[in-house]
């Protein structure tokens, strides 16, 4: 392509360019590097009332109105030039053609720093509610917010609560959306479920971007019963109140009005609003929003705002507490429902039980270990389908008849769960469960050995001595619940000194993004790596490692180790 052609086409592009920037509802200026206005689109000149020669050639900062509070440039974020436009809320007043104010909302148009060549955009949209409060005398603001601008914030705010159960999170991810747009400070305090207050956020916006203050966070005084300075009604769920340096300028009526008093000392804060954080049922704590200067103090108009975003984070926390209430009480009736570990001499045994991430999630995973009335021991390994509290209820029915069958008859495995299965959906809540019932043998010369019959469980890993492994895969058969009358087998092994014998439940190896055989790999893998440590730090390592993050089901775990005739066999013990 030739010099002239080329010329031609970048002449055609740039006039398209420019005319699709002109049908823009926005204001858009391009800027050299020295900030001057070198174009401007037409909804530019509409708004300022100017014509093109007016202000093209002018600096950014000549066209900004001379009463305007302050005369920021749109502020770049990233590490490049212009990597980045300011972001949505940034505001200042232009002046019109006439000399009378505009008020403007600044917005984003990202561009990544290789594409950098000397010309920016900037784009600007009008703020009409500011620019008619102006027009009626009120203050120039570079921060009241327009009713869109309300709801947006409160759509912004409700996104970031819903399903994050994270109340840390939560409130940081709130404080970034109200941070540098509404003030300079933000301070979260939250009253605990034992009714004790903790100041747990203190964030302060400045040029760089947001910094925690630690050092202003900690424990505070309780709520007091009956003060009316603002912070303690906030806390009290009475009443939002504006604030400043002279409201606690007066002899403090109690140890919340102290800690507010070094608050406003330690931040500089000169104007306040404070509202209280409700949920639906009690009140949680109080947001506070603080300015350092007076040029744009609070208004009574804030205060609702404020009170409709600690409502939201008022219904998020309580239900994130109550989410963890679920969570707690749910992972307790587990722990109770799992047995306590026999005593054997001259075999290590140790067990782990991992609730689901999710409270409803907790359910019918079980592990099991009991003595038999011929010496030998009895290994169980379960997982009644389903993930709530019924499958825990059913859990337990089946672990209690399960041990009654080994017990009273002293069976061989796969006889005992052919019982258990035909029984099962006669006396118990069960539909279908997934298990390992195996015995830990003992010969005259003291050889262990293992019988197992396998209900349509994974199978068992085995690994020697020196970390070689194989899943335990014979005995197999159908999962109990679906058909009654079919036969079932078992299969025998022998245990050499050494080795590690690993029952689990499939917690431990399901993934949503892989299939299981993966996930089987990368267990045999982990185990093989982890063989060498003690056997607690072994199952603890091997759960870190091998349970899959995006799995939301609990794991039962379930380990012996044969000692090598050298060691010395600690006695096994119940977590």
């Amino acid at each position: 392509m030739g010099d002239g052609v080329r010329a031609s086409v970048q002449v055609v592009v740039e006039h398209e360019l420019a005319t699709v920037l002109d049908r823009l509802d926005v204001g858009v200026f391009a800027l050299d590097g020295q900030e001057r206005i070198v174009w401007a689109n037409a909804a530019s000149l509409a708004f300022l009332s100017c014509s093109a020669p007016e202000v093209v050639g002018r600096d950014l900062r000549a066209v900004h109105h001379p009463d305007s509070p302050q005369v920021p440039l749109p502020r770049t974020y990233g590490k490049g030039v212009g990597t980045a436009l300011a972001p949505p809320g940034d505001r200042t007043w232009l002046a019109r053609g006439d000399g009378s104010p505009l008020a403007v909302r600044w917005f984003p148009l990202p561009l990544r720093p290789e594409a950098e060549c000397g010309v920016r955009l900037r784009a600007f949209d009008t703020d009409e509610e500011a620019t008619r409060s102006r027009s009626a005398g009120r203050a120039v603001s570079t921060r009241a917010l327009s009713e869109r601008d309300r709801l947006a914030l409160l759509a912004d705010t409700t996104a970031q609560l819903i399903n994050n159960i994270d109340v840390d999170e939560s409130l940081r991810r709130v404080v970034r959306l109200m941070l540098p747009r509404l003030a300079d400070w933000a301070v979260v305090d939250l009253i605990t479920e034992t009714g004790a207050v903790n100041r747990s956020l203190v964030v302060y916006a400045h040029t760089g971007g947001l910094e925690v203050r630690e050092d202003l966070q900690g424990p505070m005084p309780p709520v007091p019963a009956s003060s009316p300075m603002p912070l303690s009604k906030a806390l009290r769920g009475v009443a939002s109140t504006l604030a400043g340096p002279r409201t606690y300028d007066v002899p403090p009526d109690t140890a919340v009005a102290v800690e507010q008093r070094k608050l406003f000392a330690a931040t500089g804060i000169e104007t306040a609003v404070i509202a209280p954080v409700k949920g639906p049922s009690e009140v949680l704590g109080a947001i506070t929003l603080g300015r350092t200067t007076g040029e744009e103090p609070f208004t009574p108009a804030d205060l609702g705002l404020l009170e409709d975003i600690g409502r939201r984070v008022g219904i998020a926390l309580e239900n994130a507490r109550h989410y963890q209430r679920q969570r707690q009480i749910a992972a307790t009736m587990q722990r109770y429902l799992l047995p306590q570990l026999p005593r054997l001499t001259g075999v290590e045994m140790t067990v782990r039980y991992l609730p689901a991430p999710d409270a409803s999630h907790v359910g019918g995973d079980w592990y099991d270990a009991f003595a038999l009335p011929n010496g030998d021991t009895a290994l169980v390994i379960g997982d009644v389908v389903g993930h709530d509290l019924e499958a825990a209820a059913g859990m337990a029915q089946l672990r209690n008849m399960l041990r009654a069958y080994a017990w009273a008859q002293d069976d061989a495995p796969h006889r005992t769960v052919e019982r258990l299965d035909r029984a099962m959906g006669h006396i118990t809540d069960v539909s279908m469960a997934t298990l390992v019932l195996a015995r830990l043998t003992t010969d005259p010369a003291g050889r262990r050995g293992l019988r197992w019959t396998n209900a349509g469980h994974p199978p068992p890993l085995l690994l020697d001595s020196a970390g070689g492994g194989r899943f335990l895969d014979e005995g197999r058969a159908i999962l109990l619940g679906a058909s009654a009358d079919h036969p079932r087998s078992e299969a025998l092994v022998d245990l050499p000194p050494g080795s590690t014998l690993l029952f689990y439940t499939d917690g431990l190896i399901e993934s949503r993004r892989q299939p299981l055989d993966i996930g089987l790999k990368r267990l045999s893998e982990d185990a093989a790596e982890l063989n060498p440590r003690q056997l607690d730090d072994f199952v603890d390592q091997l759960l870190a490692r091998s349970r899959p993050a995006d799995n939301d089901d609990d794991v039962a775990l379930l380990a012996i180790r044969i000692p090598r005739a050298q060691d010395s066999a600690p006695e096994a013990f119940a977590p």
